[in-house]
C-alpha cells in the first residue's frame, strides 16, 4: 500500500488517507448496491481511468473492507464486493456524507432521472436506524426500476444479505427519492401509495421502523 498522505498521527487522518482518495467513496457507493465486476464499475463511474480504478480496489482490498471474489461456473467471473468488516464500517461513513448532500440534491419531478443505486442509497440504506435494530437478524429484498438490491441487518448493523427475505420492497427510484425529500404531504402520500411492501405483518412493521418507510397501513402490504 502507497505511503499515507497526511502523516499524521490522528484516526481521522489514517482513515482519509484511504477514504479521502478522489473516486474511493464512489467505488464503496457502488458495491453497497452489491457485487460488481470490474467493468461494471468502470461503466458507472465515467471518467475514472483504468489504472487508478484498479489502484483504488487494492488500497481497498489491503484495508479489509474489499474483497475480490471468483464466482463457480457457469457465471465464471471476478467480482470485487464488501466484505463483513467492510459493510459494519463503510454505511456509517456513507450515510453521513449522503445526508450532507440529500438537501443539497433537488427534488426529482417527471423528467429528472434518479438512478436505480441512488434510490435504493437515499430511499433506504441511508436512513437505517441502528439504534433500533437490536438483535434482529432479516435479509431484504429491494427492486428499483427493476435492479434488484439484497442486503441484511445483523447484531446492529448491515451486511450482506444472505437466504431468503423476510421483506421485499418493489419502488421507483424517483418515487424513494420524493418520499425523502418533498415538503408537500400530498406528493408523499401519493408516492406512499406506489410503494410496495411484502412479508409478514410484523416483520414488514420492524423493517419500516429500521428504514422510516411509509407505514404498512398506508401502503400496498401483502402479509404472510
Amino acid at each position: 500500500m502507497r505511503e499515507r498522505q497526511y502523516n499524521q498521527n490522528c484516526p481521522i487522518a489514517v482513515g482519509l488517507d484511504v477514504l479521502g482518495e478522489r473516486w474511493t467513496l464512489l467505488i464503496l457507493r457502488e458495491l453497497l448496491g452489491g457485487a460488481r465486476r470490474y467493468s461494471d464499475l468502470r461503466a458507472e463511474l465515467p471518467g475514472i481511468a483504468t489504472n487508478l480504478l484498479a489502484e483504488r480496489l487494492r488500497e481497498l482490498e489491503d484495508t479489509g473492507v474489499v474483497s475480490r471474489v471468483e464466482l463457480p461456473a457457469p457465471a465464471s467471473r471476478t467480482v470485487y464486493q464488501l466484505t463483513d468488516r467492510g459493510w459494519q464500517l463503510i454505511p456509517p461513513i456513507l450515510r453521513s456524507v449522503a445526508m450532507f448532500g440529500l438537501d443539497r440534491l433537488p427534488v426529482p419531478d417527471d423528467t429528472a432521472a434518479v438512478s436505480p443505486l441512488n434510490g435504493f442509497l437515499a430511499g433506504i440504506l441511508m436512513v437505517f436506524d441502528s439504534g433500533r435494530a437490536g438483535n434482529l437478524a432479516a435479509t431484504y429484498e429491494v427492486r428499483v426500476d427493476g435492479r434488484l438490491f439484497r442486503f441484511a441487518v445483523s447484531d446492529g448493523h448491515l451486511a450482506e444479505g444472505r437466504g431468503e427475505p423476510q421483506v421485499t420492497i418493489t419502488a421507483s427510484a424517483a418515487d424513494l427519492v420524493v418520499w425523502r425529500r418533498s415538503p408537500d404531504p400530498k406528493t408523499r402520500s401519493a408516492v406512499a401509495s406506489r410503494i410496495l411492501i411484502e412479508g409478514n405483518q410484523r416483520a414488514v412493521a420492524r423493517f419500516c421502523t429500521l428504514f422510516a418507510l411509509p407505514n404498512p397501513s398506508d401502503v400496498p402490504t401483502c402479509t404472510g
